[in-house]
Order: C-alpha cells, then structure tokens, then sequence
C-alpha cells in the first residue's frame, strides 16, 4: 500500500478556495484507479493548513494520480498558498490491526 501525504497551508484569505479545490477532488476516479481512500484534514491549531491524504494500493497506481488533469488542478492553486505544497509519499510493507493492540496491551511492565 502507497500512502500520499499533502499538505497546502494557505493564504488567510484564500481558505475557502483551496477548500472547495480539495473538495472538487473527491470525486472517486473511474473504476480501476487503484484508490483505497481519500481524505481532507484541517488543522485544528491553524485553519489556513490542510492536510490531503489518499491510499493506493500500488506506486503505479500512485503514480498514474500524480500525471492526471486531477491533480494538476492541486498543483495549479500555487497562488493561494502562503508556502509551497509539501508532499510525502509512505510506502507501508505490513499493515497490523487489532490483534497487534491486543498482544501489546498483554505486555505490559
């Protein structure tokens, strides 16, 4: 699993546009994209910083995101951004759930 990290802190006046920009991005792709999800933080200390995270299930899948007319129109809000767009791209080898939290609750000094 591919995870992108993307993080707009934007101009004071212009928070509402970036807003609806990241919203006008959730539209789900067309079938096959290789999208597990998608979701939009704001920052709770400072409302001008949004946090944009999305899962792939593979880096092509990733990749073929990055060269799309979608986000293209993320890179183009240049403008309203107080810093440049910051991006992380996590590729995760295992994923462990609950059974993970059960065996390190049981371990306990």
């Amino acid at each position: 699993m591919i995870i992108a990290r993307t993080y707009l802190n934007s101009l004071h006046e212009k928070q509402k546009e970036v807003l609806q920009t990241l919203l006008s991005m959730v539209e789900p792709p067309p079938g096959g994209s290789g999208l597990i999800s998608y979701a939009i933080y704001r920052d709770i200390e400072d409302k001008n910083v949004f946090n944009l995270i999305s899962s792939w299930e593979t880096r092509d899948h990733l990749n073929h995101h990055l060269n799309s007319e979608q986000f293209g129109v993320l890179l183009g809000i240049k403008s309203l951004l107080r810093l440049p767009i910051e991006i992380e791209i996590l590729t995760i080898l295992a994923v462990e759930g609950l059974e993970a939290v059960k065996v390190a609750r049981k371990k306990k000094t």
